[in-house]
Order: structure tokens, then C-alpha cells, then sequence
């Protein structure tokens, strides 16, 4: 087959991409883009799979009306979400939103049972309030045990294609729940949170063929012949693959969305004491490799702020007011809990400014840059750690995703981390997606080709480190800031 389709689907959006091969290189098309986003009812925050589900198909529609005919189809979404079904295939309710407050304080209870150490040791994944390990530890009981599978959501999306049960690696890894010895589904933590193994499908790797679109829905809805590849559905896992590396140098990747994951690919799990007190996680990718990396809270932030902004500007608008503003006025722990789901991003931010005794941001390019500024210093303490975990050596940061885009979030990140930025492409994660498509049909032979594949198509912009006028005074600065915002 000759077209592949990728659905993208993000926390804000989603996107049905198409690729095909011309003259040995891959040209993408957007044939759809959609909105999406959690919605409260009654108090906590669920996602709407069913309107995920129509838009795929009215995406499908689009592509059969652009001239595909016959493709192969692979998914990625966000991480740690699930979905509970029962016997007949239904969803028990609507599927809980990962920022959903109902894990607040999760983690205290239950490391009370099994404790924090263990748990490291076992999955290699670092703790965050909403990693599906606490979201069941939390869940109804009666749900749970009324539910005859566990499927994370792009496992589900694939089921509703296809009709098959499944838990994709590199997604169910995010759990916290597989055991990295063991490859498997851990026993202890299982219990610990009241499932069985027999509740969750066969662990299925990328680029498995799962099999035909099925054919009540090509017909019902006029769909064009689809083959069904698993993919990497974990959105990251498919950037890093969609990742154009010189495997000649050492290379770290930074990927830049609504999260920001910094990491490096590894062939082995890293699960010392000191990677999990530095908050590094081990989530399975695809060919047999770990993505040991940090979580970030990214541009989340800016994507809030300019939400409440009534969108009166776009992102590059904003990083063009913030560029004529004043550089490390003010800054924030990004990663703080306060900034996971505010009532008001801008209000938190001015908030966090004035308890540390900073100067209080307040025009749209302040908050901007704000944001920019405390995300390069923050991208700049991870690296280092990283390089320290791992002692490897970083010559290049590759920055993926929509964030490439940013140029001065990406020439701040060069000149603070003194290292060479490639930035792009903005389309990692759909490129990693079909690769991993073409690899599976034989159209490339490994994941170095693909690599090489993605270069050659979509070249990279580079930012060089420049000299940062005051840079010792800035660092200096920023950790005493750090040491008063742990107070706060």
C-alpha cells in the first residue's frame, strides 16, 4: 500500500495525517483537524471517546473524498487514561481526564500499602498524581469490578476500528502497573489496586498488523479499505520515533507539546534510587528501547493563557510580545502542582510571582515570557541531570512537535543549555506513527532508514548557542527561586 493514515489525537486536538512516498521522499498531508478537550460533569473532568470515535470516521470519509482508497492506519493518542468495558464490549461510564482532581493525595495512601522505592523498582516509572496506577487505586469498586477489560484510549479507539482487545506497550507502560523485569502486567500492583491480569488484553508491540478496518463501517460509512497497524500509541513514543537523528552523534530529544518530555532512547531501563528521586521515568518505546525522560509541564501553560486570552492572539503572536519584554523578570516552577489545571493560569502565575517576591507579571507578553523564560531554565536543570543519570554525552537537542515552532523559546533553550538546537520536525509524531507503518508492511527496512527517511524530507532548523549577557547572575538567581518555591 502505497497511502498510510495517521490519527494524532492530543489533548486540545486531533488530526488525521496522510503520507505517501514521492521521488524517496515522504510528503505529509492534513486532510482533517478537530477539536478535543475534557469537559466537567458533576465535578470531575471526563474526555468524550464517542465524539473521538465520529470524528475518526468523518476523517476516514475526508480521505476517501481526497482519492485514498486503500491505506494502512495507525493511532496515536495521550498517555495513562482508560476505558472500562464489560462483557459485551460497552463502556461501563465515561472515561475519567488525567488532570481529573479525584488523585489528589493518591499517592500518599497508597505508598502507605507498597512503598514508593518498590514501586520504582519494579515498573522504572516516575510518579505523577494522575499515572493510571493511582487513577484505579481511586476508581469506584463496583465499576472496577463490573469491568471485563481495561483498555487505555487509543487501545480502544483501535478495538471500535477493529474489533480486537489490546494493550499496546508503549502506552500501557505509562500505567505504572508492567513489571520491566518481567515484561508483564505486575502482580503485586495489581492487587494492590484490586484488578486482575485477566481484565487487561495480550501487550502487543508496535507494528503488529492488527487486520482489516472492519467491514460493517467501511460500508456503513463509505470508509476506504484501511489495514490496521499498532502503532507506538503513546503520542511520545511515536515523536521519538519521528525523531531525525544522527545515530553518528550523541543526541537527547525534547518533546515539545502540551507536555514537554526531555530524554534520551535507551536499550535498557535505568531504575536507581537516585533517577527516581530525581523524578526520570522508563517508558517502553518501540523496537525493544526505553525513553528514559522527564516530564515537563509544557505548553500547557501558554495554551491556557492564551485561552483565557479569548485566543486574541495566536502562539506565534504571543512569542513575538514576548520577545520585546524584559528576559527573567519573573519566573516559575513549572512543574508545581498549582499549574496543573487552575482556574486561572494567568492568576496562578501572578500568584506564584507574588508569594516569592518577584515582580508580579501583568501584560500578555510578561506572562508569555514568564512562561518561555522558566521553561529554558527548567529544560536546562533536567539535561543536566539527565547527562548525570546517564553519563552520556549530549552534543544535540533535537526539539519535535508543535514547540519547534517556538523560535524564541528554542534560541533561549540553545543559549541556556550551551548546546546546538535542531528543531523539527513540528510533525514528529505523525511521522513516527507511519513509519513504523512502513516498516511493518517492508517499505523500510528498520528504524535507522525511517530515521534517515524523516531527515531527508523535512530538514531541520538550527539554533547555535550566542552568549547570554548576565547568564551567572541568571542561574544564580533561579536557584535561590527554586529554594523559596519549595516553601510555598
Amino acid at each position: 500500500m502505497s497511502d498510510h493514515i495517521a490519527f494524532d489525537i492530543g489533548a486540545s486536538s486531533g488530526r488525521l495525517v496522510a503520507a505517501r512516498m514521492t521521488q524517496g521522499r515522504l510528503e505529509l498531508q492534513e486532510i482533517y483537524r478537530f477539536a478535543n478537550g475534557f469537559t466537567d460533569h458533576n465535578g470531575h473532568d471526563f474526555w468524550n471517546l464517542e465524539y473521538l470515535f465520529q470524528e475518526i470516521l468523518k476523517g476516514l470519509q475526508l480521505a476517501k473524498e481526497a482519492g485514498i482508497n486503500e491505506c494502512t492506519l495507525g493511532i496515536d493518542t495521550w498517555a495513562v487514561d482508560y476505558v472500562l468495558l464489560d462483557g459485551e464490549g460497552n463502556r461501563i461510564n465515561e472515561v475519567y481526564a488525567y488532570r481529573d482532581s479525584r488523585t489528589k493525595g493518591a499517592p500518599e495512601r497508597l505508598h502507605q500499602l507498597i512503598s514508593r522505592e518498590n514501586v520504582y523498582a519494579k515498573t522504572g516509572i516516575q510518579e505523577l498524581d494522575f499515572n493510571t496506577l493511582y487513577q484505579l487505586f481511586v476508581h469506584d469498586q463496583e465499576e472496577l469490578s463490573q469491568a471485563e477489560q481495561i483498555l487505555m484510549v487509543p487501545d480502544y479507539l483501535y478495538f471500535r476500528l477493529s474489533g480486537r482487545y489490546m494493550n499496546e506497550v508503549t502506552n500501557a507502560s505509562t500505567m505504572q502497573l508492567l513489571n520491566a523485569a518481567e515484561r508483564d502486567f505486575d502482580e503485586d500492583l495489581l492487587t494492590i489496586v484490586n484488578v486482575r491480569r485477566g481484565q487487561f488484553a495480550k501487550l502487543t508491540e508496535p507494528g503488529e498488523v492488527l487486520g482489516e478496518l472492519l467491514p460493517e463501517l467501511v460500508q456503513k460509512y463509505m470508509l476506504p479499505r484501511c489495514r490496521l497497524i499498532v502503532v507506538p500509541t503513546h503520542d511520545t513514543a511515536s515523536a521519538v520515533i519521528g525523531v531525525p537523528a544522527d545515530a553518528e552523534r550523541g543526541w537527547a530529544y525534547l518533546s515539545s507539546g502540551t507536555w514537554s518530555l526531555l530524554g534520551v532512547e535507551r536499550k535498557e531501563p535505568l531504575t536507581r534510587l537516585d533517577a527516581m528521586k530525581a523524578n526520570y521515568t522508563n517508558e517502553w518505546g518501540a523496537y525493544g528501547t526505553y525513553r528514559f525522560l522527564k516530564n515537563i509541564m509544557g505548553l500547557w501553560m501558554i495554551q491556557e493563557v492564551r485561552k483565557e486570552l479569548d485566543s486574541k492572539y495566536t502562539f506565534a503572536e504571543l512569542a513575538a510580545i514576548a520577545e520585546g519584554v524584559p528576559a527573567f523578570r519573573s519566573l516559575v516552577p513549572c512543574n508545581a502542582g498549582r499549574f496543573l489545571n487552575p482556574g486561572s493560569m494567568i492568576e496562578e502565575i501572578q500568584s506564584c510571582c507574588r508569594e516569592s517576591g518577584q515582580p508580579v507579571p501583568e501584560s500578555s507578553g510578561e506572562i508569555a515570557r514568564c512562561i518561555f523564560d522558566s521553561l529554558a531554565l527548567t529544560y536546562r536543570d533536567a539535561l543536566q541531570e539527565l547527562k548525570n543519570l546517564t553519563g552520556e554525552q549530549v552534543e544535540v537537542l533535537y526539539i519535535v512537535g508543535g514547540g519547534s515552532n517556538n523560535k524564541l523559546l528554542s534560541q533561549l533553550t540553545a543559549d541556556l543549555l550551551k548546546i546546538e538546537i535542531q528543531a523539527g520536525p513540528s510533525e514528529a509524531t505523525a511521522l513516527g506513527n507511519i513509519a513504523v507503518q512502513m516498516i511493518s508492511i517492508g517499505q523500510l527496512k528498520d528504524l535507522s532508514e525511517a530515521r534517515s527517511l524523516i531527515a531527508r524530507s523535512f530538514p531541520t532548523k538550527v539554533y547555535l548557542p550566542n552568549p547570554l549577557e548576565e547568564r551567572d547572575k541568571v542561574l544564580s538567581l533561579w536557584q535561590e527561586l527554586k529554594t523559596k518555591f519549595k516553601k510555598l
